[in-house]
């Protein structure tokens, strides 16, 4: 006897190592992983429509309700067994072996291609319980199982019900204006071009521009933001979205299934439906555990008896894991996605937290894409603010960054601008107005010369310092001569600085990637305080250096501003974007700041980092029962019922640490409204 528990030990205390192992350093790609966006080709699948995911829910969900109701039902039939009459008893065996032909369906594919897994187990196990005699503890573990999955669906139904409810609480009809009245549509017949009216109070059911009108408009529930937006001729809105106060006219772009919420929709629906890399790892633990399990069984049968060999089959080392891992990332994806964060794959969240190099493009992501004026030039007599009126009143109703930009500073100046009496604009030169007797033209150095404005001699060299600098310069002429130049410097996100010391606090490595020169590239890393940069790099160039980065070993996150960076995206381990919602569609980033801005960044690496702490909790909960099991049945002679306490007892702990995060969120968000 001796020999063998030695015999029994030494498995337990190999298998236990090789599971360590299997779970530390994944093997083989698995197909699930080998679709990973790191991984990923050109070709994408075609993702299923969101009516093809809608009848596949409640294909399931009917299952899952059929199933459950007959193993209640047998289970009732086990206990009025053994309290009154045992024939009972026995009939519980056509509801067990009801719902388990999905055990023994995947146990013959899995033995067909000569693999023993943990579905070969459960079909073994489950059948071995009810045929000594455990007819209850055999019904309670099939039980046991079913509430498991309706629980992960359950909560899979609610998260994308919460995740996605924007777009069934899009109204049904709309105020469409046709020759100048107002008549009630239905959404399903609008075409783009068509102009909306949408007051104050109501849901905006489109995409599209406004066109006419003025609104303080509630985009949370797209982007996170608790601040309403303001919104005005020539913004762009999003269906789902809530005008608080005033009254737009919105010219429709995307109706139905082709907005943003619609869109939305169906990629959480996608991310909901893949497994996370530790939920493969740890189906591989239990895999790998299937041979030894059954070894040890059928070791454990001559030493302490059936109940023993049992309990060791009904061990199930590693198989909750496919319950706890989709509750866990379900919500985190919850979570992420009221903080304006979208998801697109729970992989790439899940990998935040091997990241230790983050690449940053420069323009539109660290910079806004609306300048700021610096240094104003003057020429001739004029002063500053004479030449930065010249040139808001020229650039008054155009709506590009640079206009934006001038009249920004205009505004802080307090300046009055003059009524413009005629406008023409040449696209990618300048603009030229009257006013008066007056002709103000604003532009470039070569438009200037096209309107035969007299330029000092200066201007060549003050051009090549702003260019070597980064900045840009705009020319204003008044009747045929140069009043001045306006020099536009690049603006720094607000929320850079404070980002980059927190992400240093993390340890990461941080770098820049731009297409400007050196020299404001490294005046901009100097400023916002990041070590390394590249300058001077082409758009085709930046996924070459997201690799080189990756050949030294290191976990590489780049963060750009959307489809310009697609193949430095699709190239590193991590990708994120702050295209917002304008571009969802096409964006090829894993992960989306909806807000456009980089305040959430922080968040989301402490939502990686909790991500896998919950998974590591979850693994423990899931390995530790079942090696207590196994080492009571040969050290303690421990038997089945023991088992099933322990067995239970790790599902609760492990369910219970998936649902936490979404509990502490919850309650932290109460406190907040509080």
């Amino acid at each position: 006897m001796a020999p063998l528990v030695i015999l029994a030990g030494s498995l337990i205390a190999s298998t236990g190592v090789r599971l360590y192992r299997s779970f530390k350093k994944p093997e083989e790609s698995s197909p699930d992983e080998a679709q990973s966006p790191e991984n990923n080709s050109d070709e994408a699948p075609e993702a299923p429509t969101s009516t093809e995911l809608a009848l596949a829910d409640a294909e399931e969900k009917i299952a899952l309700d059929r199933d459950f109701k007959i193993i209640s039902a047998t289970l009732g039939l086990s206990v009025a067994g053994a309290l009154f009459f045992p024939a009972l008893s026995v009939l519980s065996g056509l509801g067990i072996a009801y719902v388990s032909i999905p055990f023994y369906q995947k146990a013959v594919q899995s033995l067909k291609k000569g693999k023993i897994d943990v579905f070969v187990v459960d079909s073994i196990a489950i059948p071995a319980m009810f045929l000594s005699g455990y007819y209850f503890v055999s019904t309670f573990t099939c039980w046991t199982y079913c509430v498991g999955q309706k629980l992960v669906f359950q909560t899979k139904d609610h998260s994308k019900k919460q995740l996605i409810s924007v777009f069934s609480d899009i109204p049904s009809s709309v105020w469409l204006l046709k020759d100048g009245i107002e008549i009630e549509q239905s959404i399903e017949n609008l075409e783009s071009g068509d102009i909306v009216v949408v007051n104050a109070g109501e849901t905006i059911a489109v995409d599209g521009a406004v066109v006419e009108g003025m609104a303080a408009v509630d985009q949370h529930i797209l982007t996170g933001e608790s601040q309403p937006a303001e919104k005005t001729v020539g913004d762009h809105v999003f269906a789902s979205t809530i005008v608080l106060s005033g009254k737009i006219h919105i010219q429709v772009e995307m109706s139905g299934q082709a907005t943003v919420a619609a869109q939305i929709g169906i990629l959480l629906n996608n991310t909901a439906e893949r497994k996370l890399g530790v939920q493969t790892r740890g189906e591989r633990m239990a895999d790998k555990a299937a041979l030894p399990t059954l070894a040890l069984s059928a070791l454990a049968l001559p030493i302490v008896g059936s109940s023993g060999a049992l309990a060791v089959l009904g061990s199930f080392i590693g198989a909750d894991i496919r319950i706890f891992a989709p509750i866990s990332t379900l919500n985190f994806l919850r979570i992420a996605s009221e903080k304006g964060i979208l998801v697109k794959d729970g992989r790439a969240l899940e990998k935040l937290c091997q990241v230790d190099t983050v690449v940053f493009d420069k323009t539109g992501t660290l910079t806004q894409e609306q300048p700021h004026v610096g240094h104003i030039y003057v020429f001739n007599g004029f002063h500053e603010d004479e030449v930065l009126r010249y040139a808001a009143t020229a650039e008054y109703k155009q709506t590009h960054p640079i206009a934006k930009a001038i009249l920004l500073a205009a505004k802080q100046r307090a300046l009055d601008l003059s009524q413009v009496d005629n406008a023409s604009y040449e696209l990618g030169y300048g603009i030229k107005v009257q006013v008066g007797e007056d002709v103000i033209c604003v532009g470039s150095l070569r438009f200037m010369g096209m309107e035969n404005i007299h330029l000092s001699d200066d201007i060549h060299d003050i051009l090549n310092h702003a260019k070597e600098l980064g900045h840009s310069l705009v020319l204003i002429g008044l009747n045929g001569r140069l009043t001045g130049a306006i020099e536009l410097h690049a603006t720094i996100r607000p929320e850079v600085k404070t980002l980059v010391a927190d992400l240093r606090a993390r340890n990461l490595s941080l770098y820049i990637i731009s297409g400007d020169n050196e020299k404001p590239t490294q005046q901009l890393a100097k400023e916002i305080g990041i070590d390394h940069y590249f300058a001077e790099v082409l758009p085709e160039d930046k996924a070459g250096l997201i690799e080189k980065l990756q050949s030294e070993g290191k976990t590489v996150c780049f963060v750009g501003d959307g489809i310009n960076d697609s193949i430095a995206l699709k190239r590193a381990d991590v990708s994120i974007s702050l295209t917002g919602a304008s571009a969802i569609a096409k964006d090829t980033a894993q992960i989306l700041l909806m807000s456009g801005n980089l305040k959430n960044l922080d968040q989301l690496f402490n939502l990686g980092n909790e991500l896998k702490s919950n998974l590591n909790v979850s693994m423990m909960a899931t390995v530790v029962p079942g090696v207590i099991i196994v080492s009571g049945v040969f050290f303690l002679h421990a038997g089945l019922v023991s088992a099933v306490i322990f067995n239970n007892c790790g599902v609760f702990a492990g369910v219970s640490n998936s649902m936490l995060p979404w509990l502490k969120h919850q309650k932290a968000e109460t406190k907040t409204e509080a």
